[in-house]
């Protein structure tokens, strides 16, 4: 018995060794097979070591010194978003349209710009002068008015109806003689006489001061020998301006009858008759007179075709 128990302590190593050799290990256990057996030389435990990422999953590239990769900027994300561009047809058109649209408002406010430039530019004596002309303007309309509605008060209210339409139509036919330039006219008025000595006044000048004058309350209007009526017009030719396919030459001499009061402030304003000519090296004198004989005629032409329908 005493072999037997001496015998069994070198066995039980044998079989120990035998199972660290063949690498089996308690399936309960937490560490390598043999682990809890390991020691370094200097009396530590290994540590264990890290353990490696499977094949699926790519390990991410620490920097040098540890630290993780810089993130973009909002700035760079921005310029990454919008280039390239990635615009489609419709983003297109609307940006089109809108450029459209911008360049219009644009240039209308530049157009509303300079028109209002002349008169932001005014003197305060200017300015009053054309708000005169204005009221002068409304009060001849007003007088208009009240004219006709005298003439209708008296058609309707005259014992003889006849003698009294027969007056006003005779009246009537006077007042469309001079408009028409079939017959002569005089009264208050002004001289307007335009020299052009380096050439510089062409028709369309000449067409402006006519229609500034007319604006302002002109009733008959002569320049040089050429009555001015409805249908006048202005071309420039080889020798100089045609009025009507007449050819006049400078000076030009405007008779006009109006309220001289209305006329020649309408060509003073600013911007106005007398300073465009002045740019063309024209000069313009205006002369106020309280009888200005208009007596270039017209022809009386007979309608080809307009008959009255009156009965």
């Amino acid at each position: 018995m005493s072999d037997e128990n001496n015998h069994d302590p070198e066995r039980s190593q044998d079989s120990e060794r035998s199972h660290g050799s063949d690498g089996g290990h308690d399936p309960g256990s937490g560490h390598a097979p043999g682990s809890h057996h390991r020691h370094r030389a200097d009396g530590h435990s290994a540590k264990p070591s890290t353990a490696e990422p499977s094949s699926g999953e790519p390990a991410e590239a620490a920097e040098p010194d540890g630290s993780a990769a810089p993130q973009p900027s909002g700035r760079q994300r921005l310029v990454a978003g919008l280039w390239p561009p990635r615009a489609s047809r419709a983003q297109l058109t609307v940006a089109v349209l809108l450029f459209v649209l911008g360049l219009g408002l644009a240039i209308q406010v530049n157009t509303t710009s300079d028109n209002g430039g002349t008169l932001r530019g005014a003197r305060q004596e200017d300015l009053v002068r054309i708000l005169t002309e204005v009221d002068n303007r409304t009060q001849r309309l007003e007088d208009e008015k009240r004219g006709l509605e005298t003439q209708r008060t008296e058609l309707q209210s005259s014992s003889d109806q006849a003698a009294e339409a027969l007056k006003q139509t005779r009246q009537k036919e006077q007042q469309l003689g001079i408009l028409a330039g079939t017959v002569a006219a005089e009264g208050p008025g002004i001289t307007l006489t335009i020299t052009d000595p380096h050439g510089g006044v062409e028709a369309d000048s000449l067409l402006d001061t006519l229609q500034e004058l007319r604006a302002a309350g002109a009733e008959a209007i002569q320049i040089n020998a050429v009555r001015v009526v409805a249908d006048t017009y202005f071309t420039d030719g080889t020798g100089g301006v045609l009025i009507d396919g007449h050819a006049v030459s400078q000076p030009y001499v405007f008779k006009v009858i109006g309220n001289p009061q209305d006329l020649e402030p309408a060509l003073n304003i600013p911007g106005g008759v007398v300073q465009t000519l002045e740019k063309e090296q024209a000069t313009a004198d205006v002369v106020r007179s309280q009888k200005i004989v208009v007596d270039a005629l017209r022809p009386l032409k007979q309608p080809d075709y307009a008959r009255s329908s009156s009965r």
